[in-house]
């Protein structure tokens, strides 16, 4: 009997710690994100001026043209001080992604655009509605807003030291 309560309490254990496993995003999960996604975005951050005075929709149709997927947003004013948001964040992949990345202190893609006009107020409470997760309902919101710069941030090489923006 003795043996059949240890058998079973084996299978169970095996069986939660393979569950944990597929659920869990490893290193090497983390680095063929990283080298699937950095060489799309950065033809799209070679020629990043060409969306300059343009629709955030056009941004965004090349964003989904190229199978680049956006995860999450924030959102922020140009300055530290400043109480008028006019900055987007797109963040690319979500927390179970980007944790092996923060671990080993790995670059996380993502993309700064500043608008030319302030972001509607009521952005706040749709982030706070979704949850910051990226949806339709966002990109129909910022369809029309003009774009004035775009910013390529963790974009060169995953284990780079250099921090700097295209």
């Amino acid at each position: 009997m003795k043996s059949i309560i240890v058998k079973s309490l084996f299978v169970i254990s095996i069986f939660f710690i393979h569950s944990y496993k597929a659920q869990s995003v490893s290193v090497d999960d983390y680095i063929t994100f990283y080298n699937s996604i950095v060489p799309r975005l950065n033809t799209i951050a070679s020629d990043k001026t060409q969306f300059y005075g343009q629709n955030f929709s056009k941004f965004n149709t090349e964003l989904n043209n190229k199978y680049i997927n956006i995860v999450n947003l924030g959102y922020g004013s140009k300055t530290d001080t400043g109480i008028k948001n006019y900055i987007l964040r797109l963040f690319l992949c979500d927390s179970n992604m980007d944790k092996p990345a923060l671990d080993n202190r790995y670059q996380i893609p993502w993309i700064t655009i500043t608008f030319e006009d302030e972001i509607p107020p009521q952005i706040k409470n749709m982030v706070k509605q979704y949850h910051g997760e990226w949806n339709n309902t966002f990109a129909q919101f910022f369809s029309n807003m003009k774009i004035e710069k775009i910013k390529f941030v963790g974009l060169n090489g995953y284990n780079n030291y250099d921090r700097s923006a295209k």
